[in-house]
């Protein structure tokens, strides 16, 4: 595999990548071209098929492309002219190679899951985070390989089981700062407060939003997803699934980030800062391992709208 971080202008390349956008746009002489985003587990680069001859059968955005094609530089950034395309057969390619995995495999996540349901004193409500994580077979499949987002933070295969016990690890770190936290809440809030991106997000390859995500999002899924399960357990008490409701539809903290309402209670102000925490550092930490800049400090970073610094010993 030749990956996008490694081409240089004057290659000569027939590999295989994600088509992560696809337009077709006219140009000025009214011919029909095609722009697209590729992308691998290294980064993604533009590229153009100037002649629709070129396009051996119908793809589209989300699929794996077979391209053969010269890379060239263009406006100071590489690009791929495409001299043909084609869709990619199954047994082609490997996922792996379009997207990251987590460092840590997905089985010793979901095992370590597991061990923080186990922490939840209450029966019920332990029952209810199990429900999600072991008891329904497909959920807890997806589990394992869903990616935490389309491109932001944990975009990749176990992203968001990665994600999600990260978030409860660092809620129920609180606690030995301020004990009154409810362990309880603290570890379902955080292995739940993502759920609804099972439905939101489609699984990868795609990555890309489901219709359901467009329109509702996955915070509503998610409250959705948990509150129905809730209230078919009659012993689970209606203040601690309001409570843990109320985490999941106020974790982004504030209306103008999409929560329908904002932190209330110190279990969901925990969960709030938690998932900050860790979407912030997971950003920092892509953005500096994905970085070509040379000397100290990365290029500026739109999502957090700074250049990082990336030095490995601070002196």
């Amino acid at each position: 595999m030749r990956y996008i971080h490694d081409l240089t202008e004057g290659q000569h390349i027939i590999e295989f990548y994600l088509c992560r956008e696809r337009q077709t746009l006219t140009a000025k002489n009214g011919k029909d071209y095609v722009k697209m985003t590729l992308e691998d587990k290294t980064g993604s680069i533009n590229a153009m098929v100037w002649d629709l001859s070129y396009i051996a059968d119908n793809f589209a955005k989300g699929d794996i492309v077979k391209v053969d094609g010269k890379v060239q530089s263009f406006n100071n950034a590489m690009q791929i002219n495409i001299l043909r395309i084609r869709k990619a057969r199954e047994n082609e390619y490997n996922v792996s190679d379009f997207y990251h995995t987590s460092r840590v495999p997905s089985e010793v996540l979901y095992e370590r899951a597991l061990g923080m349901i186990e922490q939840i004193r209450d029966e019920a409500l332990r029952r209810l985070v199990f429900y999600f994580y072991r008891d329904n077979a497909r959920l807890a499949a997806k589990l394992k390989e869903h990616p935490a987002a389309k491109s932001i933070h944990h975009g990749y295969i176990g992203g968001l089981l990665e994600h999600s016990t990260s978030v409860a690890s660092i809620a129920l770190s609180y606690r030995d700062i301020y004990p009154q936290l409810d362990q309880d809440l603290l570890i379902a809030g955080g292995l739940l407060h993502d759920i609804g991106k099972l439905e939101e997000l489609q699984p990868l390859p795609s990555g890309d939003y489901s219709d359901a995500g467009r329109l509702l999002g996955h915070i509503t899924i998610g409250y959705r997803m948990v509150y129905e399960q809730g209230v078919k357990m009659a012993d689970l008490s209606t203040g601690k699934l309001t409570a843990l409701c109320h985490m999941i539809l106020s974790h982004h903290g504030k209306l103008e980030f999409a929560s329908p309402v904002v932190p209330s209670t110190m279990e969901a102000i925990a969960l709030n800062l938690a998932d900050l925490a860790d979407s912030q550092l997971k950003l920092m930490e892509d953005a500096i391992r994905l970085d070509t800049t040379e000397g100290n400090w990365t290029a500026y970073n739109r999502a957090l709208e700074r250049y990082i610094y990336k030095a490995e010993d601070i002196q």
